[in-house]
């Protein structure tokens, strides 16, 4: 969704609804702010099941992925980005790295990471899709809603918007 999203606003108007997530993020991509209802992926150095899930229809979804913190590689990079940005996914959420940050800047997609790495990732399909993710002291649960902007990143189990 492409809305004029303020997460100070949305946290004062629903305290008892939303979680707020530990500030550790960057923004990387072309959409400063961005939400939609969660989609996960829970992973460890290895990208293939998010280019499986980037390359399936977004309608609006943000994807949320627990690389458990892993600063050794990238996990998402701009020809994710374009698939992401070709399958109408709002935004990307990588509790890890990317890489290609510069032309993920110039893309219709929100990219929050903890930071950058030149080195992709191996590709063995192996982690889970759509199960509920913790990191940040939130739990991520599949169908709750994401919503992020400069001020940082805030789930709720119902829509705010």
């Amino acid at each position: 969704m492409s809305l004029a999203i303020q997460t100070a606003d949305l946290c004062d108007a629903n305290e008892d609804k939303v979680s707020v997530v530990a500030p550790m993020f960057r923004s990387f991509g072309g959409r400063s702010a961005f939400c939609g209802p969660i989609s996960t992926l829970k992973l460890f150095e290895d990208n293939a099941l998010v280019r499986t899930a980037l390359a399936s229809p977004g309608n609006g979804r943000v994807l949320v992925i627990d690389g458990g913190g892993s600063q050794r590689c990238a996990l998402v990079g701009d020809q994710l980005g374009e698939l992401g940005v070709k399958n109408g996914w709002a935004g990307v959420v990588v509790y890890g790295c990317i890489r290609d940050s510069k032309m993920l800047g110039g893309m219709d997609l929100g990219v929050f990471a903890l930071g950058t790495h030149p080195r992709k990732s191996i590709k063995r399909k192996v982690g889970e899709v759509d199960i509920p993710v913790t990191f940040g002291g939130v739990t991520f649960v599949p169908g709750h809603y994401l919503y992020a902007d400069e001020d940082g990143v805030i789930v709720s189990a119902e829509a705010l918007l």
